[in-house]
């Protein structure tokens, strides 16, 4: 595994040496993302992949089930550090079809070490029968239910009002990324 890492960095950092000789010191003056983005832990969902956006242009933040959580200090200070610091243009949330912690949630996971992280999950459909949704409508009320947690968020409500929230829906049975009609914020 190490070589085959080595190997394929190796190939990265001269692909980016022909394509722009200064890429690497250009790198190192700093980074201007446009997009803050919360993502899945999920290893079949990269959103630098799945997007194909050069680095330097998504603030990643990453966990399972792309959970929107104001006591997850982690999330937090990378919220407050995109919208404080780096001054993000969007908030990208994305969510996917065939997710291993929503599974685990509405199938009712008891494992100890997932089980508090999973309740943030299993939340999200309170007001919904699980048992009766296919794998994308899961999702998409998922998805949902981060916008809604990440408007009512108090760095969000204090340092964001004015960035979008961008709720996409990426399809792992076809490649694809739909983006998510949500109700605006009044």
């Amino acid at each position: 595994m190490e070589r085959e890492l080595k190997r394929n960095n190796k190939l990265f950092y001269e692909e980016m040496r022909k394509v722009d000789p200064h890429f690497f010191d250009n790198m190192v003056q700093g980074q201007e993302p446009e997009l803050l983005v919360l993502a899945c832990s999920d290893s079949r969902v990269s959103p630098s992949v799945i997007t194909q956006m050069p680095l330097g242009k998504l603030f990643i933040h990453r966990n399972i089930g792309n959970q929107v959580n104001e006591h997850d200090e982690s999330f937090s200070a990378s919220l407050y550090y995109a919208l404080k610091h780096l001054r993000v243009k969007g908030i990208m949330i994305i969510g996917h079809t065939h997710c291993g912690g929503i599974d685990a949630a509405v199938n009712g996971n008891n494992e100890e070490a997932l089980k508090p992280w999973l309740k943030g999950i299993q939340e999200s459909f309170i007001h919904e029968d699980s048992t009766q949704m296919c794998t994308t409508q899961l999702s998409e009320t998922h998805l949902l239910k981060q916008v809604e947690r990440l408007i009512a968020h108090p760095i969000y409500k204090e340092l964001g009002q004015h960035v979008p929230i961008i709720p996409v829906l990426y399809h792992i049975e076809n490649g694809e990324i739909e983006f998510i009609k949500y109700p605006e914020r009044t």
